[in-house]
C-alpha cells in the first residue's frame, strides 16, 4: 500500500497536480494534510477511482474537513492531522501525546512547510514539507512494515 502525503499547497493547485501525476501510477491513496482543501479538486477524472483523505488546516477558512483523523490501514494505525493545533511549529510534544493517546503507528502532519521523517518510540513521525514549495511525500505499508519518503519536484524529471 502506498500513499501519497501532501500538505500546504495553498491554492497552488498546478504543483498538487504535478505531485500526483508524478505518482498516479504507484498509489493507492492520497492524503492531504490541511491548508488547500480546494487543491484537491480537479475538473478532469485525475483522481477519479482513487481515495483521497483530507483533514482541516489552520488556512481552511469555513471548511467543514475534520482537524484530524485516525486510519487504520494493514493494521497500522495513522493519526493525521495538520499540525496547528499541536502547536507543531513551537514543539512536537503535543504529538507524541497524540501518538501515545491513539497508540498510533504514524503521525502524518504538516504546517511547518518543512519536510520531517523521524522515527521515535516505536512512531514514525512524517511531514511531506509544503507541495507549494515542491515538497512532498509518500508511505508505504507493506508486510507489516512501514517506510516514509519525502521528495521535491524541483529533483524530478
Amino acid at each position: 500500500m502506498r500513499i501519497l502525503v501532501l500538505s500546504d499547497s495553498h491554492s497552488d493547485r498546478s504543483k498538487v497536480r504535478k505531485a500526483v501525476e508524478y505518482m498516479k501510477d504507484s498509489i493507492d491513496m492520497i492524503i492531504h494534510l490541511g491548508d488547500g482543501e480546494r487543491d484537491m479538486s480537479f475538473s478532469d477524472n485525475t483522481l477519479e477511482n482513487m481515495e483521497v483523505i483530507q483533514v482541516r488546516g489552520n488556512c481552511d477558512l469555513s471548511s467543514i474537513l475534520p482537524d484530524s483523523r485516525l486510519l487504520e490501514i494493514r493494521k497500522k494505525k495513522i493519526f493525521c492531522t495538520h499540525g496547528h493545533l499541536q502547536r507543531v511549529k513551537f514543539s512536537d510534544i503535543l504529538l507524541k501525546t497524540e501518538a501515545k493517546k491513539y497508540n498510533s503507528d504514524i503521525i502524518l502532519y504538516g504546517h511547518t512547510h518543512k519536510p520531517v521523517t523521524k522515527y521515535e518510540d516505536s512512531v514514525y513521525y512524517f511531514n511531506p514539507g509544503s507541495i507549494r514549495d515542491g515538497n512532498f511525500g509518500y508511505i508505504d505499508i507493506v508486510n507489516g512494515g512501514i517506510r516514509c519518503v519525502n521528495l521535491n519536484l524541483y529533483d524530478m524529471k
